[in-house]
């Protein structure tokens, strides 16, 4: 494809299953500097950010199914005259039906395993069909899935991003970032719930610091005080930063800086 005006990236930290929410992050490069556009914590929320409803990072997102012409629609409103040139997903992508473990999965494992960064394990039903009609559906939309055959810099694509590395390049780390609200025990099992939360915040910011230095505007407000704020709700800033991420995997794929780890089928692109 051949663009002339400003490129856009799409970042969706994909749920695996229709219960839990999709966050998702839309970029724009606007007079040579990357600028978030749109960030939502669930696909509904950023559907609504497209007709001018600003999000309510205080409400609960709803989960369901991700329907991608509702999001390159409201996508499309944010973006003016902007061209989107690549999807990012935080889910296991195949151009076959998945049922297990992949190269993709094991190469990662491989290259980042010793710093904490192995690949969970696909199957059949997690993610199974939302993976594959995703996958379909930006297909017949002109986003075809990039493998291992696919050149670092192609675009239009479709490209499948796994956070935890890309994290270690982002944030120049050695081992993996603690993150993720649902293993708070396992981080710092001696630690109470209190100090458990303000760990958790003071890595979100950590990470919102370092997007901030390479995406500008980004609209959200990591909570401060711990005070009547519950895991549950951590988990929505958990998720607009996987979709931030996501995207700025996809930025650095734009500019030729992105390896694909897999085969033919399915690959997982992570930042040189």
């Amino acid at each position: 494809m051949k663009v002339d005006g400003a490129k856009a990236v799409l970042g969706i930290d994909a749920a695996w299953t229709l219960k839990e929410p999709s966050g998702v992050a839309l970029v724009v490069e606007q007079r040579d500097r990357w600028r978030c556009v749109g960030l939502a914590p669930s696909c509904e929320q950023f559907e609504r950010l497209g007709d001018g409803e600003p999000v309510d990072w205080g409400s609960k997102p709803q989960g369901g199914m991700l329907h991608i012409d509702k999001l390159l629609s409201a996508a499309s409103k944010l973006l003016s005259d902007a061209q989107l040139c690549v999807i990012t997903v935080d889910m296991p992508l195949s151009l076959e039906a998945i049922a297990g473990r992949r190269e993709a999965d094991r190469a990662v494992s491989r290259a980042f395993g010793a710093r904490g960064c192995s690949t969970h394990s696909p199957s059949a039903t997690r993610p199974g069909n939302v993976s594959l009609q995703l996958t379909r559906a930006c297909a017949e939309r002109s986003y075809p899935l990039a493998t291992a055959d696919t050149p670092s810099g192609y675009f239009p694509a479709l490209l499948e991003v796994y956070p935890h590395p890309a994290l270690l390049a982002l944030m120049q780390a050695d081992y993996r970032i603690p993150y993720k609200v649902s293993r708070r025990n396992r981080y710092w099992p001696k630690n109470t719930v209190e100090e458990r939360k303000k760990k958790l915040l003071a890595v979100f910011r950590r990470i919102q610091e370092c997007l901030a230095q390479r995406v500008a505007d980004i609209e959200v407000s990591i909570p401060v005080s711990v005070e009547s704020l519950s895991f549950n709700s951590l988990k929505r800033y958990e998720d607009a930063l996987d979709a931030l991420v996501s995207a700025w995997v996809g930025i650095q794929h734009i500019e030729k800086r992105s390896h694909a780890y897999g085969d033919q089928l399915a690959a997982i692109w992570v930042p040189d």
